[in-house]
Formats: C-alpha cells, structure tokens, sequence
C-alpha cells in the first residue's frame, strides 16, 4: 500500500452516484471511453487509480475541476474486463483517502494531482469504544430486518466484526442515500464523526423504511380488500339474475331518462346525461360510484332549466311594498322603479347588477327582500363573508371525493327559478389565497355579456343567468376587485338621519318589537320624546341595528314592570326610559353656545352620522410656534399650516400684524382629545378661528360651517352634507357655510332641514368670514390696535 503523504498524479475516474470507501471492495460497470482510457493506464502501471464522485448539481458531460468533489478514494485495480456490449467491468479495492489538488483533462484520459488525506486521530476510551459498536450494531440490526433481501453473509460480517473502521466502511458504502450525504461520510473526520453521521443516517433510514413498510402493507390489505368486494358482488349480481331481481336498476335507469329528455336540453348536453344514466345499469346499487351518479343526475334534475317566476311588472306596487318596508332610501327606490318601467317596456331586458353600498345596519339586505317581492321574483341569498375559494362559486370538479355544485346552482335550486333575485351579501369580506380567487369567478356571472353561458364545474352544462337580477351588498367598496366593481351599478345607502330613525323607530320597530314581545300599542306607548332619547343618549350609530336592540330591551322591562306590579299601561318618556336603561350613554355635542372669541362650530361626519365640532384656537406670546391638539390627523395638521399661511397672506385686508407668525405661539384644539379625527373639511373653520383669534372679532355661535380650502382662498366641495346639515339642524344652528360646489347636494337633504336653516354657499374664504364674525372686516385695525398685533 502507498504510504506516501507528498502529491503524486493518479489516472482520474469520476463515479456517476457512487462514492468508494477505504478497505471496500467495489464492483461496477464503466461505459465512458475517457474512463476506460484511464483505467487502462491505471492497470499498465502500478493499479492505482483516483476515484471520485460527481457532483449531481454539475452537467456529467462537462470536463472541468468542478464537476467533482474534492476529496475521493485512491484505489487499488483488482480486476477488468471488457465484455462485448462494450462495457468494461471493474473490480477494485479502496485503499486509502486522498485529496485532489489539481485536474487534468488536457490529455487522451483525465489525471488529478492528489494527496493522502489521512485522518485526524481520536483516542477512544474502551466505554467510548464499546458504546459505538452497541449502538452502530443496534441500528443496523433493526436496518437490516426492515431491508428486503438482505445478504445474510454482508450482514454477518458487519456484526462479527469489532472494528469501528470497517464496519463504518462497510455500511457507508451500502447505505441507500443520496450522493452528497455518503460524500459527507467519506469527508468526515475522525471516528467519533463518522460514527455520529452514519448512526444519524441510519435511524433516519430506519424511520423512512418503517413508514415504507406500513404504507406497502395498507396498500395490500386495500387491494386484497377491494378485490374481494368485488368477487361478492359479481356473485351478488349473478344470483339477481338467476333470481329475476335485476329489474330495479333498468327501471332507475329509464326514469332517469325520461326526466331528462323533460328538460329539453340541447342534443348535446342531453345525450351526455343519457351516458351518465346508462353508466349505472353498469354498477352494483351499493356501489360508490353509483352514488356519485345518481347525486350528479338528481343536482342536474333539480336546476330550474326552463322554469321562470310569472311576475308583474307593476310600479305602483313596487313603490307601495318599498315605501311599506322602508323609510328613506330614495336613491334605491327609484333606481329599482326605473327597473321595473324599463322591463315593463322591453320585457327581454337581460338581468341588472346593481350594488348596495353603506354602513352596517342601513338595511342594504333588507332592502334586497323587498326589491324580490315587489317584482314578483323568487329571492335566494349567498353569504360571500369570509368565502377564499373559486369552488365555493363554481363548484368543485365531480371527480373529486365530495365534489358539490357552487353557491350560485344552489342558490337556483333554492329559488326553483331561472330569473331569481340573487342576493350576494357581505361583498367585500371575501378572500382568496392558494385555492383561487371569488372574484376572478364571480366576473363572470356578474357580467350579462358573459353569464349567458355560465358553466358550474360540477355541473359541467352551461346554464343562462342573463335573467338573474343580482344585488351585492358591501360595506367598503374600495377593497372590491376593480374589474368586478366596473360590472356592477353602485348605488350608496348613506348612514341614517336623526329625523330617518325616528320614523324608522315609529313606524318599523316600535310595532316589530312590541308584537315580538306580546304587547300592543295601548299597553307600552312609546311618546316622540322617549325615541328620541334613545336614538340621541344610548345609540351612535350609522343603521338601525342597535336602536332595536334598545327598543327591545324597553319592551323586556316593560313586559317584566306590567307582570310584577299589575299594570296594564307603562308610558315611555325620557324619565322613565333613563329609569329602565340607565344613565345616558352618549352626551350632547359639544357646542359653543355664545359668540366667543377664537371659537367656531364646525361640521363633521362620522359613520355613525354628522356632528358638531368646535375649533378654538388660542393666541399667546411666543416664537411662532403652531400647535395643533385633539387627536388631529395629518390631513387636519396639514389644514392648519394651510390656513396659517392663507391667514398671512390676507392680514393686512383684515388689520392683522404681519409678523404675527414670528412673535405670536397659535394652539389650534378640537375638544373630545381621545377621539381620533382628520379630513380636508375644517379648512374653512380653522382659517375662521384663527382669523377671529388674532382680530378679537368674536364668531357667531349660531353658525355652523364645513368646507376645504385651497392656499388661494378657494372654498372646496366636501362629502357627507346630508348628515353634517342634519346635525346642525339639531343642536340649533340658524345658518350653515357649505362650499358652492355642494349646492347641487341639496336636493338630499330633508326638506325640513332646508326649511329651519339659512344655507351660505361660499365661493371664497371671504364669503365664510363675512358671515361668520360678529362685526365688518374693514372696521378691524382699531380693534387690533388695541390688542398689540
């Protein structure tokens, strides 16, 4: 054996998902001329040979260093023989480890330049000693049982031996793993390491073996299994026929079949569902896929193919059930009237997609119903609220285990109609994820170019929905998928009036809740006060929804009064309804009730409606500093720059001190600090604030405003008019600022509103001062004179 340490060049023979090992002897086939060439060279001279693995990453065909690793086996050419298939068979011994320093491909067969790589030298204690060879035997046994057709003498030789080396060498060289983990055992070193990496590959071995085991043994036990299901069967059929019992199925069968031809489908389709009949004369009845089958057929049958609803198109009645149901929602109903005149004129209009948009507890679903009995249409809903997968609209595909039509084919069979009313509620709270997007399916049936020929997975027959009149419902249209949202009508249901739920409380819930609860209205009268206390003092919200619950609980208390005392009559006013619900939950807005100094009514919106919001604003010597409080936004931060520097650009028109912005600190607040606010709106009331502030004109406190501005003075459109008007008609307010670019919204607001108040439309931030401050701009100078500015 060479036992020389210094580099030496060695014929190369790079191994194809093989790594050689010390002391094992190899026997393998070589096919490559370059590798033939090599070991020939190798056998004239002294036998030794340098053995490497490849690298499986690496293109086999490519001649340079990298395909190979590194470090390999020299080993010593016991044997070699050509056959006639121009194989070359080898038989070749490991003997020592060596590392490659350098390759050459240049010449008739590839050299290395390679070095002993001896190994690190490990002093085992005979514990130590013995522990490995326990363990290492342990885990091979139990390999070895699990291993089919294991060669008893291989397996003999490894536990007789007491050798650490050659037993690691042995089992290294037989593991069946992959290329890199038997690399990593022939470069580990020392044999406290190899002994750790090749017990971890054997338990890891062992384990993947096990599991082999056991799925192998359920896959025969399934197949012994169903072969014997089989052959019983066969006899069960054989012994039907004998008997003349076998009728049952052809009778199925040709009902089946002549439901089907009922259904006038086209050829097609009706021959398709022919096929799928026949298929169970075929089957066993207890069989699977019978069941699939008859559950396909039976889905099929019960699609309303050719059935329609036999409305009327009647718009007195539509108005009449709408105006019934509802209170309000003036948008909606005439949307849904011009439905009903155009349909009444062009009876094959395809089916609309109108989309109902609002807050929660606005009625948006309650409104569908009324819309579906109104037309005279059967009335299904679909639940799209936490909805991730296509399946759930399309249907899964029927060879699938448990495969179901989509929402949309159950929602027909629901309604038993092709022209329903479809409800798809809770819009916007779908998802997706892995398994598809909702959204990508439902463009398809919301698009009346398109659902013509809807086709369900499962069902696999196109089905026409044109007829459908579909309504979504959402609550923010912004997170809907924008090409679904350009399919549908969008119509707002905007929050509720102070004076809306009041006639919704009256005339809707009141007679609902008293009904539910056993009374009647000459039992629990609820006065004007009283539901006006519960709408302002212990509800805030957009809808309805809890204004009910509170009607609700009255009743419950009133019910529970009259039992225990014996009355037959309770009165419900403000009193009594704070006696029974407790302390008020909501307080007034917070308002400024006296011309005051620096102090404005502004107008808010929330979702739960319009508001009061004062601004004050406080002047004070300083630095120039501008402090905005009250949980103000960034929009409203940025409002505030915006009207400090619209202010200075206009002192001298209004006798204020130019350098104001240098010597004076300006503290702009919006009172209720823990709520959090923002919007372009408090333009004009920041700049009126801080206008009366440094001036001392005091602001009229019967003014209310709302309004953007721009650096020039430009008073801009705002949203949610009809609920900021609402507010200041019912905290007192005479006169409203609005943009003039809002006069056209109007037409939404109460006409009691628009009676009890003046409407200012400005153009400019001047038209909002001079109606706003106590006193004319132009006798201003003296004022500030005497205040220093």
């Amino acid at each position: 054996m060479e036992k020389t340490t210094t580099s030496r060049e060695y014929p190369l023979l790079s191994l194809t998902g093989l790594v050689v090992f010390p002391r094992v002897i190899m026997h393998f086939d070589v096919s490559r001329e370059a590798s033939v060439k090599a070991l020939s060279a190798a056998a004239q001279g002294d036998k030794l040979i340098f053995m490497v693995a490849e690298r499986e990453d690496h293109d086999p065909d490519d001649p340079s260093s990298e395909r190979n690793y590194r470090v390999g086996v020299v080993a010593r050419i016991k044997q070699m023989l050509r056959t006639s298939d121009g194989l070359t068979k080898i038989m070749a011994e490991g003997e020592y480890r060596a590392r490659a320093t350098s390759f050459d491909f240049s010449g008739d067969y590839p050299k290395v330049t390679a070095r002993r790589f001896p190994e690190r030298r490990v002093s085992l204690s005979d514990e130590e000693e013995t522990a490995y060879l326990r363990l290492v035997k342990g885990l091979f046994s139990d390999y070895a049982q699990k291993m089919p057709n294991a060669p008893a003498e291989y397996v003999k030789s490894i536990l007789g031996s007491d050798s650490l080396q050659v037993i690691f060498d042995n089992i290294a060289v037989s593991l069946p793993v992959d290329t890199p983990s038997k690399q990593a055992l022939l470069e580990a070193n020392g044999i406290d390491e190899k002994m750790s990496r090749l017990l971890a590959l054997l338990e890891r071995e062992i384990e993947v073996m096990g599991v082999e085991n056991d799925i192998h043994d359920m896959v025969r036990e399934q197949m012994i299994g169903n072969q014997r299901e089989y052959y019983l069967r066969e006899q069960m059929r054989a012994i039907s026929r004998e008997l003349g019992e076998d009728d049952t199925g052809e009778y199925e069968v040709q009902e089946y079949t002549d439901r089907i031809k009922e259904l006038h489908l086209e050829e097609e389709y009706e021959k398709k569902l022919i096929k799928e009949a026949k298929r169970l004369e075929m089957m066993p009845p207890q069989s699977s896929e019978s069941a699939v089958i008859k559950t396909y057929l039976d889905t099929v049958l019960e699609m309303p193919w050719n059935i329609t609803t036999e409305g009327k198109t009647d718009i007195a009645k539509t108005r009449r059930i709408l105006d019934r149901d509802h209170y309000g929602l003036k948008k909606v109903k005439e949307r849904i009237l011009e439905t009903i005149a155009v349909k009444q004129l062009a009876p094959d209009t395809k089916g609309q997609i109108i989309c109902l948009y609002g807050p929660p507890g606005v009625g948006k679903t309650s409104v569908a119903k009324s819309i579906a009995e109104s037309m005279g249409r059967k009335y299904a809903r679909i639940a799209l609220g936490g909805v991730h997968d296509e399946s759930d609209i399309r249907g899964h595909r029927k060879t699938y285990i448990g495969a179901m039509p989509g929402r949309i084919v159950n929602a027909l069979i629901e309604a038993h109609s092709s022209d329903p009313l479809i409800l798809l509620d809770e819009r916007d709270k779908s998802s997706h994820d892995y398994r598809g997007d909702p959204s990508s399916a439902l463009l398809e049936v919301l698009d009346s170019e398109q659902n013509v020929n809807f086709r369900d997975h499962y069902v696999e027959i196109p089905f026409d929905l044109s007829k459908v009149m579909f309504i979504t419902t959402a609550n923010d249209i912004s997170v809907i998928y924008p090409p679904l949202r350009d399919r549908m009508e969008i119509i707002e249901l905007s929050s509720y009036t102070r004076e809306e739920k009041y006639h919704i409380a009256k005339e809707h819930l009141v007679p609902k809740q008293l009904a539910k609860h056993g009374l009647s209205k000459s039992s629990v009268r609820f006065g004007k006060a009283a539901i006006y206390a519960l709408i302002d003092n212990y509800t805030r919200e957009a809808g309805v929804r809890e204004l009910e619950r509170t009607i609700a609980s009255l009743c419950r208390k009133a019910a529970k009064e009259m039992i225990e005392e014996g009355t037959t009559q309770v009165k419900l006013d403000p009193k009594k309804v704070e006696q029974m619900l407790g302390h008020r939950k909501f307080i007034d807005d917070v308002v400024s009730k006296s011309d005051s100094v620096g102090v404005v009514n502004g107008l808010a919106w929330t979702a739960a409606g319009g508001v009061i919001m004062p601004l004050e604003v406080l002047i004070n010597d300083g630095r120039g500093v501008v402090t905005a409080t009250g949980s103000l936004g960034d929009v409203m931060q940025e409002s505030s720059k915006l009207a400090v520097s619209y202010v200075r650009s206009i002192a001298d028109r209004y006798g204020i001190n130019k350098d104001f912005y240098l010597d004076k600190d300006i503290h702009i607040h919006a009172p209720e600090g823990a709520t959090p606010k923002d919007g372009p709106s408090a333009g004009v009331t920041m700049t009126t604030a801080l206008v009366s502030a440094l001036t001392g004109i005091p602001v009229r406190s019967d003014v209310a405003m709302t309004g953007e501005i721009t650096l020039h003075g430009k008073v801009l459109p705002i949203g949610g008019l009809r609920e900021k008007t609402m507010a200041a008609y019912k905290e007192g307010m005479h006169t409203v600022v609005i943009p003039k670019g809002n006069k056209p919204d109007l037409d939404e607001v109460d006409d009691a509103i628009k009676d009890k108040l003046h409407f200012v439309f400005a153009d400019t931030i001047t038209d909002v001062l001079d109606t706003a401050l106590t006193r004319d701009p132009k006798k201003i100078k003296h004022e500030t004179a005497k205040l220093g500015f």
